[in-house]
């Protein structure tokens, strides 16, 4: 099918949780004019006060001068609907809960009211690109961004081409990414793509070896560290990540790929017991 793709100058991010917040920023400070949307109440005012302070933290650690952090904060603002702000952007990316019919219900809207050419995307890191492109008017324009957290320090971008996706669309996303400084990897649309896949591997048999009393989190995360030279070990990982988005990947990658990613009882009572990570101040560690 032949499309047209205009060049992305406006971005409607939809979620104004951690990802989203870290998207918006990464997208203001790579001259895009941004609005970011949430539907509950105050979020995208919480979202706009940590970008301020994210910015005003890289200012002192020379990585951003004050003119650019006062140009990225005027390029933002709030979407006053999720239609209105679709309907402005050249590049909507979503990034709500991890929810597999939610984002086809934000996908069926968002088609409808965004412009012909422009690209949707999702920010999921584990559901199918082509499942929630199936729910859109258009899904040849639809294609996942998978970023990392934090965004803004993360190199990777993570490039998700669905069944129906059309090459012009990896394209202007390659370019995107790029803008934003990101390296980018582009996979096809497989369970757990290729970085949430690894990943999970590594932070469930992680979780076991906690279970088995192999040795402690901290160990277990100091040899993964030193040994393989990872920045931050699998278990302190999952903490910034989030038990409860951990748990909701491996529950589907159980039901895709079998009992390799059977969640482990420890993920499951952890986050029954609300300790779900850096965002409610416990998780594996103590925040």
């Amino acid at each position: 099918m032949a499309i047209t793709v205009v060049e992305v100058q406006r971005v409607a991010v939809i979620g104004a949780g951690t990802m989203g917040t870290g998207i918006a920023q990464v997208a203001a400070r790579a001259g895009y004019q941004v609005e970011l949307f949430d539907a509950a109440a105050g979020a995208v005012q919480k979202a706009l006060e940590r970008i301020g302070d994210s910015l005003a933290r890289a200012v002192e650690k020379g990585r951003c001068t004050g003119p650019e952090r006062e140009d990225a904060l005027r390029r933002l603002s709030e979407g006053a609907s999720l239609e209105a702000a679709a309907a402005q952007a050249d590049l909507v990316i979503e990034a709500a809960p991890e929810d597999l019919a939610l984002k086809k219900d934000l996908f069926a809207r968002l088609s409808r009211a965004a412009k012909a050419d422009a690209i949707l995307a999702s920010n999921t890191s584990s559901l199918p690109i082509t499942a929630i492109a199936a729910a859109a008017k258009g899904p040849e324009r639809v294609v996942g961004l998978h970023f990392f957290n934090p965004v803004p320090a993360m190199k990777l971008l993570e490039i998700i081409q669905g069944e129906r996706t059309h090459p012009l669309v990896v394209t202007a996303a390659r370019a995107v990414g790029a803008r934003m400084g990101k390296e980018v990897v582009v996979v096809r649309d497989a369970p757990g793509f290729a970085t949430s896949r690894l990943g999970l591997a590594l932070a469930l048999e992680a979780i076991r070896m906690v279970e088995e009393g192999v040795a402690s989190v901290e160990e277990i995360d100091r040899a993964i560290e030193l040994g393989y030279g990872h920045p931050m070990g699998p278990l302190k990982l999952t903490d910034h990540v989030g038990l409860d988005v951990r748990l909701a990947v491996a529950e589907h990658l159980h039901s895709e790929l079998g009992e390799r990613f059977r969640p482990p009882q420890l993920l499951r009572r952890l986050v029954r017991a609300g300790k779900l990570g850096k965002k409610s101040g416990e998780g594996f560690y103590k925040y």
